[in-house]
């Protein structure tokens, strides 16, 4: 999973720790003792295992009655996987969560693993952290994921008649591209006996999980392993740890397939893993992805990518891991990974149930045109302790309860035990779950209609096809053009797709921003579709002519720019400043360029030349412009780089440039080797 937890800081309700107590208890029970908990009975996979996915087949079941929309994905099959991460469930129960069913009825296990499978969900996927604990025996939180609670979840999915994924993170506690820990036994052992731990771990987790029944399909050898594994980080040397584990696996069983898990399909080069993990003798039959929306870009670059591995590679693949969000509300007093605030995502689907069952329902059809095997949900059931009500009096006591569960049970992303562990992370940022708005039960355990998305897939719904909302847009025009304001306008449809539907705007406030000139004006309409009005709005910006062409380099047609040196050019990824690109700059030798452009028929008047730059490993004498030549003479503005997406914004103004004048525009660097970085947005307006 994929996480930025500097983001998730309880606004105004964080508690601190000082001088607390928390009330622990016992963390680490024995097989037996689980069962007598859990009250499950071991059992053996059988005809009863298959009866069961019989009786939930939903290949050729009819329209399925819904408040959703829902299209079927052609071709889809019972044996297509419609996965859940539930390894929080545990913990959630032991802090007092209550779940239910569609009726209102509370659900104890059996039941909430039963209503899953009747939901669609045919695989359950459970992570597994070594020792979760400190040396005292306290939880680092986060569910506590030791092989126990796999043992008992996965009996659970098990007597439900699905099946089982295992991921093994191989760390004490989270593992993803950001942070990849040995566990606590491993952190100070050759690579040699780290190798031979991997797998004498991993033969005896699956020992206790087949002598207690549970029906392991597949495994994860190590979760998000983009940056290392284990604690390592040198490549050569996690291949080493992957091919211990994998090793151990088909010893064990030939019959459960190895799965590897990499984050950002979209990155360029993702595809190329697979191969490298061929080349490096790493065993293994599928190859997994998280795709998160609004983290991943599109479903198209994620299908492709996949299609790639598998076609290239002749690997299984699938989405190990995604979610959507069904409102922006925060349930628990501990603020969320996503919000409606939060920078640097793109939300593709509206914040509804519908959108989350939209999201659901493309990622599966998306996986399923790819050839892949299928898809897991992340932690649909990590809902609040209690409901916090942030704008309630008693927000802070509720939220002072959550925390004393979240220290005792481990209900909470993590707990103020693992900071020895994990100084700068959960040390630091400890609380609650950040991901409540992302499940597919409500805060209060009722379930979300969306989770039957993984049954309605098969069939598709009943309700029809409508307009969810018309947004309102935005629109320019340049400063002395008469305003052509859009006939039509995107309508969004309940299925998250759009149609063009006319509209029609206030002339009045047309002609008023007209005579304005340049500025930002507000213009209302009205746009109508399926024999319904919808009141909206145009935020209409006029602008001043920028006199550089492309200087966003939207345009494919690069002719107007003069580039001298190597390692820059024009790409389409995430370093863009607005737009979908941007000039972007790297070498592995020492980074030096100019970029130029002759601006053509410019009248006479004072100017402001302007631009946008981000970047970073540029030196201590690294030299960054913007610059302007009237006639051979010279403006500039120095700048420079700090890190990514930390845009500077260098300006020249009042220049004086007189009729028929001579000008160029330009960018200039001279940076250290491995320098990174992209300019933006270059303009040169007409002063006031």
């Amino acid at each position: 999973m994929k996480k930025n937890w500097r983001r998730i800081i309880a606004a105004g309700l964080c508690v601190s720790m000082l001088g607390m107590t928390a009330c622990g208890k016992e963390t680490e029970k024995s097989e037996a003792n689980m069962q007598n908990d859990y009250g499950i009975v071991s059992v053996k996979r059988s005809v009863d295992y298959g009866e069961k996915q019989k009786a939930r087949s939903f290949e050729g079941s009819a329209a399925a009655e819904s408040e959703l929309y829902v299209e079927p994905v052609e071709g889809m099959t019972d044996e297509f996987i419609r996965g859940v991460d539930i390894s929080s469930y545990i913990v959630e129960k032991d802090s007092g969560v209550v779940y239910k069913d569609f009726e209102g009825n509370e659900l104890d296990d059996a039941g909430f693993f039963n209503f899953l499978a009747d939901s669609g969900v045919n695989w359950v996927r459970l992570r597994v952290w070594n020792k979760p604990y400190d040396k005292n025996g306290m939880g680092f939180g986060g569910g506590n994921n030791d092989i126990e609670k796999a043992v008992v979840m996965g009996k659970l999915a098990t007597n439900a008649g699905m099946r089982v994924l295992i991921d093994f993170h191989y760390s004490d506690f989270w593992a993803d591209p950001a942070k990849q820990f040995a566990p606590k036994d491993w952190a100070h052992v050759t690579l040699a006996d780290k190798t031979t731990m991997i797998a004498e771990y991993t033969t005896k987790c699956l020992q206790k999980l087949k002598d207690a029944g549970v029906d392991v399909g597949m495994v994860q050898i190590g979760n998000e392993t983009n940056n290392g594994m284990s604690g390592e980080t040198d490549p050569e040397r996690v291949y080493t740890l992957m091919r211990s584990a994998s090793e151990a696996i088909r010893a064990f069983s030939k019959d459960i397939k190895i799965a590897v898990h990499y984050a950002n399909p979209e990155n360029s080069g993702f595809a190329d893993i697979a191969g490298n993990l061929i080349n490096a003798g790493v065993d293994y039959d599928v190859f997994g992805a998280s795709y998160y929306p609004f983290w991943h870009s599109t479903m198209e670059k994620l299908e492709a990518t996949l299609t790639k591995i598998r076609e290239t590679y002749n690997k299984e693949v699938m989405v190990m891991e995604t979610s959507y969000v069904y409102t922006f509300e925060d349930g628990d007093g501990f603020s969320n990974s996503i919000g409606e605030e939060t920078s640097g995502v793109e939300f593709f689907y509206e914040a509804t149930v519908q959108g989350q069952a939209n999201e659901v329902r493309d990622v599966m059809a998306t996986v399923q045109a790819a050839g892949g095997l299928g898809v897991f949900y992340w932690e649909p059931a990590w809902i609040p302790v209690e409901v916090c009500d942030q704008s309630s009096s008693n927000a802070g006591a509720v939220y002072e309860a959550n925390r004393l569960v979240w220290e005792e049970q481990g209900s909470g992303w993590a707990s103020s035990y693992a900071q020895k562990y994990d100084p700068k992370d959960a040390g630091v940022y400890y609380g609650g779950s950040s991901w409540d708005n992302q499940a597919m039960f409500a805060f209060d355990g009722t379930p979300l209609e969306s989770i039957n998305v993984f049954k309605y897939v098969f069939s598709g719904t009943t309700a029809k096809k409508v307009i969810s909302k018309v947004p309102d847009i935005a629109y320019e025009s340049g400063i002395g053009k008469k305003v052509e304001m859009p006939a039509t306008v995107p309508a969004i449809m309940i299925d998250g797709s759009e149609k063009e539907i006319p509209a029609t705007w206030n002339a009045d406030e047309v002609a008023a921003a007209e005579a304005a000139g340049a500025g930002m004006y507000t213009i209302h309409g009205t746009a109508n579709g399926d024999g319904k009005d919808y009141e909206i709005t145009c935020a209409l910006e006029i602008k001043k002519v920028n006199y550089v062409k492309n200087g966003g380099f939207e345009d494919a047609l690069m002719s107007m720019w003069e580039i001298t040196g190597e390692g820059i050019g024009r790409i389409e990824d995430n370093n863009k400043h607005t737009g979908t690109f941007s000039l972007k700059f790297y070498s592995a030798n020492a980074v030096e360029y100019t970029v130029e452009q002759k601006v053509e028929k410019i009248p006479a008047g004072t100017y402001e030349l302007a631009g946008w730059l981000q970047g970073g490993d540029a030196g201590s004498n690294a030299m960054f412009q913007l610059y302007i030549k009237v006639n051979g003479e010279e403006l500039n503005a120095s700048t420079g780089v700090t890190s990514w997406q930390k845009w500077d914004n260098p300006v020249v103004s009042g220049i004086e440039i007189p009729e028929g004048a001579e000008v160029i525009v330009g960018v200039r660097a001279k940076a250290a080797a491995k320098a990174w970085g992209a300019w933006d947005d270059i303009t040169l307006y007409e002063m006031d």
